[in-house]
């Protein structure tokens, strides 16, 4: 696994789309929470406002770049190609799934992390003067106070959920505009949607499994009881929208054909069949490389080493900008 986590690092690190889209997810969170809490106001004691709930606003909006995120990831060797050379250097398909989905992950967790402190801060600096005073029963916001700090902990989490999700569905369709408005409409639309519902009941049904709904249920820190859902219990809903999705996604990119893991420029043919693939080539005892035309500036070459068993016994990933 570390192998493929480096060449799925390499990958992203060495592409400029990534860096601006992580560096956006965090100007966003926080310009998002700054507006909310320029915009609220609690003129009197028990104005009935969440002043954490506010605070962490932009979350709703910096969700939309971390599932950008993942989808430009995703498709974009699909829609270059690229995908041919990435299945030759790592035939584990789940195993580099796996990887670029933790990853992925990973970075929309670190992104997240500090999207959601800036966004504290702003918060904190903008509210009182709004009337979010102790005087009016709102203390300065504080990761010292326990449900603000489970607030902005779940928050960080959904955010790495979304980016888990959104991944699972670009692989699944393999098609950037298809992936992205499927996620995107999942997380805004169908929040609008629950809202046209004129059933108590079913209204509630629809907001208990609305992914952004639920999942962002971690954020509030009164009127718990009025609650739709729990607050952990609404980050589990979100999990159990991404966990399935993922490993649907996992079957997909294991089962695929022959041809989607390329030819090897030897002369040989590489064979994937499900969760194992084997390279066979007449160059054993010698080191062929693959070379992929350029594409957008960028070009990758795979070089992989053949044992006598036929087997990749090592591969090496190189980007040259």
């Amino acid at each position: 696994m570390r192998r493929e986590l480096h060449a799925e690092w390499t990958k992203l690190r060495t592409v400029a789309g990534p860096g601006w889209l992580l560096l956006g997810i965090v100007v966003l969170t926080v310009a998002g929470s700054a507006a909310a809490a320029g915009a609220m106001e609690c003129p009197s004691p028990g104005c009935g406002q969440d002043a954490t709930r506010i605070g962490l606003f932009g979350v709703q909006l910096g969700q939309g770049l971390v599932a950008l995120l993942a989808v430009v990831a995703v498709c974009g060797e699909y829609s270059t190609g690229m995908i041919r050379t990435t299945l030759i250097a790592m035939p584990r398909r789940t195993a580099a799934l796996a990887a670029r989905t933790g990853l992925l992950a990973g970075l929309a967790l670190a992104a997240g992390t500090l999207g959601v402190l800036g966004s504290l801060l702003v918060a904190r600096l903008l509210l009182p003067g709004n009337g979010f005073t102790p005087e009016h029963g709102y203390p300065p916001l504080s990761l010292a106070d326990g449900p603000t700090l489970r607030a902005a902990a779940g928050s960080v989490l959904y955010l790495g959920l979304v980016a888990v999700l959104s991944a699972g569905v670009a692989t699944a369709v393999r098609d950037s505009a298809v992936a992205a408005g499927a996620v995107l409409g999942l997380l805004y639309l169908f929040p609008v949607i629950v809202l046209m519902i004129r059933n108590e009941d079913v209204q509630r049904l629809l907001w208990r499994i609305s992914p952004m709904n639920a999942g962002l249920a971690v954020q509030a820190t009164t009127s718990l009881p009025t609650m739709p859902i729990g607050a952990w219990a609404g980050l589990g809903v979100a999990a159990a929208w991404a966990g399935p999705r993922c490993c649907a996604a996992g079957g997909c990119s294991a089962t695929g054909t022959p041809e989607a893991a390329g030819r090897c420029s030897a002369g040989g043919t590489t064979e994937a069949a499900g969760r194992r693939a084997a390279a066979v080539c007449p160059c054993a005892d010698e080191t062929p490389k693959y070379e992929i035309p350029d594409f957008g500036g960028i070009r990758l070459l795979a070089g992989a080493l053949l044992d006598k068993s036929h087997e990749f016994s090592a591969v090496r990933v190189g980007v040259d900008l």
